[in-house]
């Protein structure tokens, strides 16, 4: 199919042989990939003050071992499906993921600052070049009415990470010093490759994205509505959730113990809304993206109406963690079901479109706070979330297919 014929129909099936039989353990290896990728990019936030502490750095300094991982993961997504064009996909996979255990083996052995922002750096690359290929790799691997099901056991990962990583790291570092966590996250990432090596199968690349191919995929209109889309929602919720604990300590009044387990209650619910996510995404991404963006919505201008209620705000932020589940799964699809003949390339520009997303919401977040208190999170929640989840609604992928249907020839589906 030729980009041409795909960019006039950009809601096209997803180019899975419905014949294959679904590869679940190789599904399952991307999602313990994506727990170690997670888990050690989360690492740092539960070990800061150790960590710093020990390298003889500022608290401040020590948190840049996290900018540095989202800066190159920002740019890696887009760049490794363009380096890696002629690779087979199983290799670039597995290169990845050895590029995670000598992250998490150089983080573990460093004693300066400069030698764990490399380790960091090693850990973007391998975190950008994963995401920009998960779901073209998940769309090989099962037939195409499995996909929303394997993209929702890959990204349980994330999930299980969310949930377990701060508190064992912190666990760990308590007890062992911080070094301990990323030997374990080392082994774990260990493990992920040996899973790799023996489940994944050959994947030929199919694709040949450059710089060229990219612009084309901007200038489609599935693609350009998805990335918009992704740029609301997702600076939305982080614009919310960056700031959710001054919130709940300075208007809820809530104890530092009650904000740990109030999180963990965010993180157990991101993992059960991950699953409903991808059910509904499994009949239609648009009403999974919907369906979490209307929840948010209410959610935070609960927050803003009544954040000074501590039972409002504990379940407020619990189900919020389970309305974020039905982003990920939903905008995979949408943006696969966009590009279905450059998956890698769409998946990179989905992904720049995360981190830059998370960069407005924590800076637009972070003006608002200060200027109106800790209920400015929830209030560029509301705003950026009615309007993503407005514009999905619109222009999401059901409303193109429907506008669409009637014009797009039959020749023009992928095999």
């Amino acid at each position: 199919m030729s980009s041409t014929a795909c960019s006039e129909c950009p809601d096209l099936p997803l180019p899975a042989d419905t014949a294959i039989a679904p590869r679940w353990a190789a599904v399952a290896s991307l999602a313990l990939g994506v727990f170690g990728l997670v888990t050690a990019e989360f690492l740092p936030a539960s070990l800061l003050t150790a960590m710093a502490a020990d390298l003889g750095v500022s608290e401040g300094a020590a948190g840049q071992t996290v900018t540095a991982t989202a800066l190159i993961g920002a740019i890696a997504a887009p760049s490794i499906p363009l380096l890696t064009r002629r690779i087979d996909r199983k290799h670039v996979m597995l290169a990845l993921t050895l590029l995670l255990v000598l992250s998490n083996a150089l983080a573990a052995l460093s004693d300066s600052l400069p030698l764990l922002l490399v380790a960091r750096v090693m850990l973007g690359v391998a975190l950008g070049g994963f995401w920009s290929m998960s779901a073209a790799l998940a769309m090989r691997l099962v037939p195409e009415h499995h996909f929303a099901r394997a993209m929702s056991i890959i990204l349980t990962g994330v999930s299980v990470a969310t949930v377990c990583a701060a508190p064992i790291g912190a666990w760990m570092g308590e007890l062992w010093g911080w070094r301990s966590a990323f030997v374990a996250a080392g082994a774990v990432s260990v493990v992920t490759l040996a899973a790799q090596l023996f489940s994944l199968p050959a994947l030929p690349p199919k694709a040949n994205p450059d710089l060229r191919v990219l612009g084309e995929l901007l200038s489609r209109p599935g693609v350009r509505m998805a990335l918009l889309a992704v740029l609301l929602v997702i600076s939305g919720h982080f614009a919310g959730f960056t700031y959710i604990r001054p919130l709940m300590e300075n208007v809820a009044g809530l104890s530092v113990g009650a904000v740990s387990a109030i999180l963990l209650g965010y993180g157990i619910g991101g993992f059960f809304g991950n699953f409903v996510g991808g059910y509904i995404a499994g009949r239609s991404e648009r009403q999974a993206i919907v369906f979490g963006g209307t929840l948010i919505a209410v959610l935070a201008a609960s927050l803003l109406l009544a954040g000074h209620s501590s039972t409002v705000t504990a379940i407020a932020v619990v189900l919020w963690g389970f309305a974020f589940g039905a982003f990920p799964v939903g905008f995979q699809v949408w943006i696969v079901r966009a590009a279905p003949d450059q998956a890698e390339g769409a998946g990179g520009l989905l992904v720049a479109a995360f981190q830059i997303a998370i960069a407005t919401g924590a800076i637009g977040g972070g003006l608002l706070v200060d200027h109106v208190g800790a209920t400015g999170g929830p209030l560029f929640a509301v705003v950026a979330m009615t309007l993503g989840t407005l514009l999905t609604l619109r222009y999401g992928p059901g409303a193109v297919a429907m506008q669409g249907s009637a014009t797009t020839p039959s020749s023009a589906r992928t095999d």
